[in-house]
């Protein structure tokens, strides 16, 4: 579960489900007074949402779910029940609280107490925060903000100073150390030549013809995969975006969050081919506006 995956809505949402949860314990009704002068009092406690099974579920307990179910649809993307979404799930539970709500205070013969009052509200705000946070900008924002590149989360076994990360040793993709043509450090050579192995004298390469390229030299876009000039390098996005299948499956496979580093491995057009922290490999087709560290 990515908790840096959650937005400011969703934020709104945790804080309304647990003012619900704390007026289910609350009066629906007033308590009676007891007259002034008066040595006799009834014994009398005003009713909560425990004492009536029905709305303590459509009520309370609908929205507390609800706000449970939009948070780990957001926490854990792509977890469907039926074909639907957990988080449209939560969307619905939190509209039926407010319809709920609405109408059992209006059908009270009593006044409403402090529980009934401070239930409605919250289902106000819960409803309305459910329905708003896809779509208002402020509430699209994340919750936590990404980590500065400077000091980023380390991916996955990697220590701190590895590969990707401003000032840490140069590695190649899956920790073989560079040694080849165009790294710090390299030995002499041409590229796509071998190096001679410790302990054989090197052996001398062909020189190419004057005005002629060498022949391991491509240009971008040619066949042998991404452009020359490509290295893998740790990004995050500002937002949560797709991450596509990379035969081209128009379904997502994943969901970058932001405040989380991920590894672009290759160039595929204007996409990256990106690598999740579960080992999942895939196509983020929008590059506006990544970090790179």
């Amino acid at each position: 579960m990515n908790i840096r995956s959650l937005t400011r809505g969703d934020g709104v949402v945790i804080g309304a489900a647990v003012v619900l949860f704390v007026a289910s314990f609350l009066g629906l009704t007033p308590g009676i007074d007891c007259p002034a002068g008066s040595s006799v009092c009834p014994d009398y406690d005003a009713p909560n949402a425990w004492d009536s099974l029905g709305l303590l579920m459509s009520m309370f307990l609908a929205g507390v779910i609800g706000a449970a179910l939009i948070v780990v649809g957001r926490a854990m993307p792509g977890r469907k029940v039926v074909g639907i979404d957990l988080g449209q799930f939560g969307v619905a539970f939190c509209i039926f609280a407010l319809w709920t709500a609405f109408w059992t205070i209006i059908d009270m013969e009593a006044d409403a107490g402090a529980g009934m009052i401070l239930g409605l509200l919250a289902t106000i705000v819960l409803a309305a925060a459910a329905v708003a946070a896809p779509l208002v900008p402020a509430l699209k924002a994340p919750l936590m903000g990404a980590p500065r590149p400077q000091q980023p989360q380390p991916y996955g076994a990697q220590p701190p100073a590895g590969y990707g990360y401003p000032g840490g040793p140069q590695q190649s993709f899956g920790g073989q150390p560079q040694g080849g043509y165009g790294y710090p450090g390299a030995q002499g050579g041409q590229p796509g030549q071998p190096q001679p192995a410790q302990g054989q004298p090197a052996q001398q390469q062909p020189q190419p013809a004057q005005g002629q390229a060498p022949a391991q030299a491509q240009a971008p876009g040619q066949q042998g995969g991404a452009p020359s000039d490509f290295s893998p390098f740790w990004f995050a996005v500002p937002v949560a975006r797709p991450l596509y299948a990379e035969d081209g499956s128009p379904t997502p496979i994943a969901e970058l969050a932001p405040g989380t580093w991920y590894l672009a491995v290759e160039q595929r057009g204007q996409g990256l081919v990106a690598q999740t922290q579960d080992g999942r490999r895939g196509v983020l087709q929008d590059t506006t506006g990544i970090q790179r560290g």
